[in-house]
């Protein structure tokens, strides 16, 4: 086994160990083992494939074709009177494709290409601080939704982890970090410029989420009606993944489902990373720089009664290239309680769709505990 100098770079984590007595560990950090240049994966972060989670194993994945997955044009959906036969087929498409993957790509969205250079910008310049930079620049904190710049879901020494370096910070609701050092001070203008990404990012995915209900040929608020403009939440993470010497031993995310209503994610430098499995099968997406990638969570499957299911997915590691992404999970705020909406049976009548009523809080701190699981477990807390 190749050995590496950690440096002192190390991020630190704390666990609650199965006979429930609290430790501490330290992490490497994966930027700067990959800026050492290792030829050989570090020990902790092999891991052994499992029929559930293959690695890298033809036999169980493959690319998907760019004009399977549903692209659609924000823009058609908000021609309400201009254009509606459009406009109707572009619902059609969203139905059928989200209902089909749990996802869709969008495109004319309105989010103008200065504002997410600008997030490129500034995400790659905290990425390029040296580790002493960061770590003096923003804080980490483990227990409470794993915000600043470190490590999530580590829950024990033995676990492989995860080839990724992550920065969280809490962007809704105003004040919701407060007390807290979760954004970056350097660049100065990190945190302007991440704010007014999410600003604009939250009116598309309100109007995503009435498109849905729509759609779904529901009442156009049903799903958005949860989200307060002021107490709604909305998390950023920032995902860096670094070259991988071995691919085929590591990932980049463990399989898992969002914890959120709707995740809105956008990458850079790279693409090719992110898997969804589908019929027993990971699938490369075809995912172009230049889109931005919507991703239905826990919540809105459990809002629509199951109508939309959350996709199980992964980001798999790659040699050559280091890739980006930015991931803004949307909530309602974590009083709010989630009323399924009725499924008619075969006679008309309303009926159960096989989810029960959840407060959002409950769910999201049932997700944090059990997390990572081997297959989609989180969801069945809200199951009838």
């Amino acid at each position: 086994m190749e050995k590496y100098n950690d440096g002192g770079c190390c991020h630190q984590v704390t666990f609650t160990d199965q006979d429930g007595h609290r430790k501490t560990s330290t992490v490497p950090v994966v930027q700067e083992l990959a800026r050492q240049g290792i030829t050989q994966l570090p020990e902790r972060f092999i891991r052994a494939p499992s029929k559930k989670n293959p690695i890298d194993d033809d036999s169980h994945s493959s690319g998907v074709s760019p004009k399977a997955l549903p692209v659609i044009n924000v823009a058609k959906l908000r021609a309400k009177s201009s254009d509606r036969e459009g406009r109707a087929e572009e619902l059609a498409k969203l139905a059928s494709g989200v209902r089909d993957w749990g996802l869709c790509l969008i495109t004319e969205h309105g989010i103008s290409s200065c504002v997410l250079h600008g997030v490129k910008d500034v995400v790659k310049s905290f990425f390029g601080l040296s580790f002493e930079e960061k770590k003096q620049t923003v804080g980490s904190y483990g227990k409470i939704d794993n915000m600043g710049y470190g490590r999530n879901f580590v829950k024990s020494e033995d676990q492989p982890l995860d080839w990724i370096d992550r920065l969280t910070m809490k962007a809704a609701p105003v004040g919701g970090d407060e007390g807290l050092n979760v954004w970056p001070q350097k660049p100065e203008n990190f945190r302007q410029v991440t704010e007014r990404y999410v600003l604009e990012a939250r009116k598309v995915l309100d109007e995503l989420l009435q498109a849905l209900a729509e759609a779904l040929s529901l009442e156009r608020n049903v799903f958005v009606k949860y989200f307060d403009p002021t107490d709604s939440e909305v998390n950023v993470r920032v995902n860096y993944y670094p070259p991988c010497p071995r691919p085929d031993l590591a990932q980049g995310i463990t399989p898992h489902s969002d914890a959120s209503a709707l995740t809105l994610l956008m990458q850079f430098d790279a693409t090719g990373g992110l898997q969804v499995l589908r019929d027993q099968k990971w699938l490369t997406l075809p995912w172009p720089t230049d889109a931005l990638l919507v991703n239905v969570g826990d919540f809105l499957e459990i809002m629509s009664n199951g109508r939309l299911k959350s996709p199980w997915h992964r980001v798999v590691t790659q040699m050559e290239v280091e890739r980006f992404s930015v991931a803004l999970f949307y909530n309602p705020p974590s009083w709010t309680e989630i009323v399924p909406e009725p499924v008619e049976d075969s006679a008309g009548q309303d009926g159960g769709g096989g989810f029960r009523k959840v407060l959002v809080g409950d769910y999201l701190k049932h997700f944090y505990e059990i997390s990572p699981t081997e297959d989609k477990q989180a969801i069945m807390y809200a199951r009838v």
